[in-house]
């Protein structure tokens, strides 16, 4: 049976890797972080252990990322420090200055796990995974912004080279600006592979063109919910079965009007103060259909 791979955010889920949060996690400076307050690390691993509990209940194979990382509170944020693809680990290269040395863990968290490196990111290239969308399993769509830059695109499109995918470059907005973290899944989730939840006012018009071009039907969030509580961070556990923060009702029903399953949990501690959502906590290790 395989154990890793699948280029795609919607494939049923199987196998996935989190990082329970630690005392690096409840951050004496939130400031420094960008984090909204210092989290309350006994709630924060409470709404962990909830999320786990739902892709557990769901069939999926939870693996922990256990590697020591003292004074590094986003390493909870799995999702970024790797690419999966189907030949391996694309291992990536952080652009917030505080996260890197995440990598360099990530790559024994994996070995352990018997998911082969395929390619490094390395020299002045930055990726995050935050900025990497797989459009279906031949395109991977990359958002240039404060924490990806053109060398990171350059690499990825060499690494992707050998499995028949190229890159899809898309510039992203200033928004926020430097310290904050716009990447380019807070503005976009594929719930399906015509599905998706979008906050259409700073989606990139060539990205809102393919989109439509594809015939993927757009669910806009509104401001409210995309602001305070991350209503276009979404988890897709398989087509139109998803997880999602707790707090916004207009997205949700949008996502069930349109045939989905939600589950929800609650995040203020672990999510909503430290700026990260159910795709940000989760790396996906394999998904596939059958």
């Amino acid at each position: 049976m395989a154990r890793y791979g699948g280029q795609s955010m919607v494939a049923p889920l199987r196998r996935v890797l989190v990082r329970r949060p630690d005392a690096a996690f409840a951050v004496d400076d939130p400031a420094l972080w960008h984090y909204a307050g210092r989290p309350h690390l006994p709630t924060a691993q409470h709404e962990h252990d909830t999320l786990v509990s739902i892709m557990r209940a769901a069939g999926v194979e939870v693996v922990y990322h256990d590697v020591d990382l003292p004074e590094h509170a986003d390493a909870v944020f799995v999702f970024d420090p790797v690419l999966i693809t189907d030949k391996g680990a694309v291992l990536l290269s952080m652009g917030k200055e505080l996260r890197r040395g995440e990598e360099a863990a990530m790559a024994a968290v994996l070995a352990r796990l018997g998911v082969p490196l395929q390619y490094s990111l390395h020299g002045a290239a930055r990726a995050e995974g935050g900025d990497l969308l797989w459009l279906d399993r031949h395109t991977l769509a990359v958002g240039q912004g404060f924490r990806t830059n053109s060398e990171g695109l350059r690499q990825l499109e060499e690494a992707l080279e050998p499995l028949g995918a190229h890159v899809l470059g898309i510039d992203l907005p200033f928004d926020g600006g430097p310290e904050a973290c716009l990447h380019l899944l807070s503005l976009i989730s594929l719930v399906d592979d015509d599905l998706a939840v979008v906050f259409e006012p700073l989606l990139p018009v060539p990205l809102w063109r393919e989109l439509r071009r594809r015939g993927i039907r757009l669910l806009n969030v509104p401001e409210r919910e995309f602001r305070q509580t991350m209503g276009t961070n979404v988890l897709a556990l398989a087509p139109r079965r998803c997880v999602m923060l707790e707090g916004s009702p207009v997205t949700r029903s949008l996502l069930e009007r349109a045939g989905c399953e939600v589950r929800t949990y609650h995040g203020d501690e672990l999510s909503l103060k430290a700026e990260g959502g159910p795709t940000c906590l989760t790396r996906p290790l394999l998904r596939q259909s059958h």
